[in-house]
């Protein structure tokens, strides 16, 4: 529905009218009323100057009316004189009492109380003659009740009212600020939905003071509201055309009337100006000072809701205070239960415990669709921790062997408590019951390295300089294993599947189930041999002892696994250090490289030979001819060229000379000499029944860690 305030129009159309025609007057002010100035009807009552007409009696009636009726409308003619009221209204609420039903300031054709029920009706008109055309009434409503019957919009509303209560016209009560405007800067009054939401509300029956303008003119009607005290808005509230030539007569009684039902509360009128010349004279109203009839709000201390609150919050008090007694002896029991049950190793690691709920939570149950891995200890599933949504992988140790056990044990008492950017982070790890144990690790949203050299196309495999990159990130987490913490560490199964890529695609060594720790400067006291077939050092079936140099032999492994393309041992294929000590002796250690990145081409030829020939001095047969992982480090990084300064740096210089030395690589196989032939075959390592021996024969493979 538009609104089209006219107020030019208003006051051209009273300009001219006074020009030319004569009417009788009506003009009247009333700050506060007495018995004289109105005739009341029904329970209406003048009370310290105020125009109450209804109390807290049920289903009655109150009117009041000006004493004398007032010409409306030009004898013999459908011309309507124009005119202008405005009130201040209160509806107040009785405490504890629903309140209802409204008030009507109304034009009426007769005096007193006819044709009119109380309740919903409020006392305008009944159930048989509403709608009637007869009834020459026109009225405007403000109604705090929704009736159906009458189709009304909602239960707090201001309604244009001809002949009947269904109303011509009706809007939530309230208005418009001033200082609302539309889109071109101007202020707004265009009746549009557009600013709808800046509309405020007024509750009609909460006790406070509202002043209602009503104006009418050629055929046009305009009614505003606002809390008493405010200036009149702008833009009304209603602003509809309505022509009054068939309702109204030539005189009428103007007033008031209101009803209560069920509902009750008092109406009250505090001030009332009305005029059919002058339309300022509502400017004479005062609108300050007034009583309030808003209910006292209760002390907050004396009220039912903070009683029962404070003793309904006491008895909660006290029987949380109970439960939780109960539930810390519990848990103290349970603890003592459970540390009397508690291996030792338990009670060392027990801060880097996570809940077995939590890591079911994170795997959704170890749903099968999570699983991203299986390893030679079981299965790996991604996760993700409630709360701060980190990704984890959570490797499910079997407990069919001892083995699970020893390689849980060794990954948190080492990778528990080792922390550096190229090693796998391990999170923390859980105990279900006897048996059952399980590790949390930081994902690796790449997988494992392996997968990257043999499992993807061309299109998608690592560039030689990415491995390169890759081999440096390990380098660097071993030689942090072997010297950067306060033990010496030994992996004793680095390979590309112990290898996995984080987001970024940087390398980190992880899978410490074969780890062993001891002080530096000891020797390894076990004589198992351990690891995986194709990286062990031959110096580990003589001696059954890891080491440093193991470690180193490994890395050497998988420096050539890498470049090359090729797995240590293949069914039908020389092993890959003999194959790429062939190549060097002939002169062409390039054709090692991956034949894939041959094609491609675009790589540092130089800085590959390099490498390749450092991958064959850490595989050298003799453990006293390979570097230290340090020596590694600094080759990789190329950070081993002219100036010699002191002894460490003389010997980096040495090692460099070493690893482009062909006289070294001539004298290779025949160092082979006091051991085995080349690298332990399957047949020696079977032989070989002097020691315990635990072997990985298959690479671990996964989506991600």
């Amino acid at each position: 529905m538009k609104n089209h305030p006219k107020p030019l129009l208003f006051s051209l159309l009273l300009s001219i009218f006074l020009s030319f025609e004569s009417i009788s007057a009506v003009d009247f002010v009333f700050n506060g009323f007495n018995s004289s100035n109105l005739s009341l009807y029904g329970t209406a009552t003048v009370e310290s100057r105020i125009l109450t007409l209804t109390n807290s009696t049920t289903f009655t009636i109150g009117r009041a009316l000006y004493p004398s009726k007032i010409p409306t409308k030009r004898p013999n003619s459908s011309y309507v004189y124009p005119f202008s009221t405005s009130f201040i209204f209160a509806m107040a609420p009785y405490k504890g009492v629903l309140a209802g039903h409204g008030l009507v300031f109304l034009f009426v054709p007769f005096h007193g109380i006819k044709g009119a029920t109380e309740a919903q009706h409020l006392g305008l008109f009944n159930r048989t003659n509403d709608g009637n055309s007869s009834n020459h009434v026109f009225g405007v409503e403000f109604d705090v009740f929704k009736n159906q019957e009458f189709n009304d919009i909602d239960e707090n509303h201001v309604g244009i009212d001809v002949n009947s209560l269904t109303s011509v016209s009706a809007h939530a009560a309230g208005y418009w600020p001033d200082n609302q405007t539309d889109s071109s800067g101007s202020n707004s009054n265009s009746g549009t939905g557009d600013d709808e939401k800046s509309f405020k509300e007024l509750k009609l029956n909460n006790g406070k003071n509202y002043q209602v303008w009503i104006d009418y003119a050629d055929s046009f009607i305009n009614i505003t509201m606002v809390e008493a005290g405010m200036k009149r808005p702008k833009r009304p509230l209603l602003s509809v055309p309505l022509n009054l030539s068939g309702v109204l007569e030539d005189e009428m009684y103007v007033g008031f009337t209101a009803a209560t039902g069920q509902l009750v509360e008092s109406h009250k009128i505090l001030a009332w100006s009305f005029s059919n010349t002058k339309f300022s004279l509502s400017e004479e109203l005062i609108t300050s000072g007034l009583p309030s009839f808003v209910l006292p709000k209760d002390s907050i201390f004396k009220s039912k809701g903070f009683i029962a609150g404070v003793t309904v919050g006491g008895l909660f008090i006290i029987v949380a205070v109970v439960l939780c007694s109960l539930f810390l002896i519990k848990r103290k029991q349970r603890r003592a239960r459970e540390r009397e049950e508690m291996e030792d190793w338990e009670l060392e690691y027990w801060p880097h415990r996570i809940t077995y709920q939590e890591i079911e939570a994170a795997t959704k149950g170890f749903s099968e669709e999570n699983v991203i891995g299986v390893g030679g200890n079981g299965k790996v599933y991604k996760g993700v921790l409630e709360g701060g949504g980190a990704e984890i992988a959570v490797k499910r140790i079997s407990h069919e062997n001892d083995g699970g056990t020893r390689a849980f044990l060794a990954e948190i008492s080492s990778l528990g408590r080792l922390k550096h950017k190229s090693l796998v982070g391990l999170r923390g790890w859980c105990k279900r019951e006897k048996g059952s144990l399980m590790l949390v690790y930081d994902y690796m949203e790449n997988g494992s390295l392996d997968k990257w050299i043999f499992q993807c196309d061309g299109s998608m495999m690592l560039s030689c300089e990415e491995r390169i990159r890759v081999l440096k990130d390990v380098a660097a987490g071993v030689l942090y294993l072997h010297e950067g913490w306060e033990k010496k560490v030994l992996h004793r199964d680095i390979k590309s599947s112990n290898v996995l890529l984080d987001k970024e695609m940087n390398g980190r060594l992880g899978d410490f189930g074969l780890a062993r720790m001891h002080g530096h400067g000891q020797v390894a006291s076990t004589t198992r041999v351990v690891g995986t077939v194709g990286y062990l050092a031959p110096e580990v079936f003589s001696s059954g002892r890891a080491s440093t140099q193991t470690d180193v032999f490994g890395f050497g492994i998988l420096i050539l696994e890498v470049l090359s393309g090729r797995r240590p041992i293949e069914e039908g294929k020389p092993n890959l250090v003999e194959m790429v000590w062939e190549l060097m002796v002939q002169g062409k250690l390039l054709d090692a490289l991956d034949a894939r990145l041959r094609a491609k081409g675009g790589f540092d030829e130089d800085e590959v030979e390099r490498v390749l020939h450092l991958g064959l001095l850490c595989a050298y047969p003799d453990p006293r001819a390979r570097p230290t992982m340090r020596q590694v480090v600094k080759v990789l990084e190329g950070k081993i060229e002219a100036g010699i300064e002191n002894e460490t740096e003389d010997m980096d210089a040495y090692l460099l000379q070493q690893v482009k030395s062909k006289d070294m690589w001539a004298n290779y196989s025949r160092s082979f000499g006091y051991g085995y032939a080349t690298h332990p075959t399957f047949h020696d390592i079977r032989q070989s029944n002097s020691y315990s021996m635990s072997l990985s024969w298959s690479n671990t493979i996964m989506e991600g860690r």
